[in-house]
């Protein structure tokens, strides 16, 4: 689609990412172009948003805020309800507040104080989600910020947040896989949150994400654990906390190890934190299924998943490459 092309070309107008910038293209090209009945909802949406009048982006924690008067609210809000469930953020647009699924500040929070300064660097989001914290690290002053998610329905979303900036960021979101994009060491800090749990190969992906980082590079890896003090790694049978596809759950001294295995240099976790119905929540803007992480745990003992496993607990850990 022509909207999002034109916000490719010119993120991509920057001598290191022009390296990867022709298969970028390509492969995003062919994610807009698949058969989904759900896009010309989503377009029209968007074609809603892209006519109304540019807001200021600011930080009015733990929201993203972009604030404009005279705004018509019903508009928006029918725009934005077009591109439900919103799991990542919150933000306030307009004074709408889009209360997420997720609290992501309070993630963010845990996070920045513990990384070197994203000012003027490339920086790297895997499995990103909506955007949201690209949108924060764009706001910490990356000189580009990439964010990638194959989930078309989330770059949907970052499109509809980024066009109603008045002096949009340096920050950009792809459909695409890590395996997708070419490995070239270009970015300075790299992020793989909540993506790890995912993996098959979990070195795999390490190695991966390890190409393409430069030689002083920062990766920021946020993991599902288990508090367990042994080697040892959770392998749920089925679902775990009502998630498909969470393939291994370290613990924390085996996470270590696999980051020390992969040619990781100073690794060291510097948050653990249960996830509480504080951060993971039900909201309005999720949409029909409201099922959360209340929904996911024991109702006797929520210590546990509803499956009988451990409930998240998350790690944060920062390694040099």
């Amino acid at each position: 689609m022509n909207l999002f092309r034109e916000d490719l070309v010119n993120f991509f107008d920057d001598a290191l990412l022009n390296k990867i910038s022709k298969k970028c293209l390509e492969i995003s090209t062919q994610a807009y172009q698949v058969n989904n009945g759900n896009i010309p909802k989503w377009s029209q949406a968007i074609d809603t948003i892209d006519a109304l009048p540019k807001g200021k982006i600011s930080l009015k924690k733990p929201y993203i805020s972009i604030n404009k008067d005279c705004i018509d609210s019903e508009l928006l809000m029918d725009a934005l309800h077009k591109l439900m469930p919103w799991r990542k953020g919150p933000f306030m647009i307009y004074g709408l507040a889009l209360e997420s699924e997720w609290d992501g500040d309070m993630k963010w929070q845990r996070i920045t104080k513990h990384i070197k300064p994203l000012k003027n660097k490339h920086v790297l989001d895997i499995g990103a989600g909506n955007g949201y914290f690209t949108f924060r690290m764009a706001m910490e002053g990356a000189k580009r910020a990439l964010g990638i998610d194959p989930f078309l329905l989330y770059n949907y979303q970052f499109r509809a947040i980024k066009s109603l900036i008045e002096s949009p960021l340096n920050a950009l979101l792809l459909p695409m896989k890590l395996e997708e994009i070419p490995k070239k060491p270009i970015f300075d800090t790299v992020f793989s949150m909540g993506v790890l749990y995912h993996q098959r190969d979990h070195m795999a992906h390490l190695s991966q994400l390890q190409e393409m980082m430069t030689p002083d590079a920062e990766l920021v890896i946020e993991t599902l654990v288990v508090e367990d003090p042994e080697d040892y790694i959770l392998i749920p049978k089925g679902r775990y906390a009502q998630m498909r596809n969470v393939y291994s759950i370290p613990s924390i001294k085996t996470l270590k190890s696999w980051l020390n295995d992969a040619n990781f240099n100073n690794v060291r976790v510097v948050d653990v934190s249960k996830t509480t119905t504080a951060e993971q929540r039900k909201t309005p803007w999720i949409g029909e299924n409201r099922a959360s992480l209340e929904d996911f745990l024991d109702p006797l003992d929520d210590s546990l998943t509803i499956e009988g496993y451990p409930a998240p607990t998350r790690a944060i850990v920062v390694c040099d490459r």
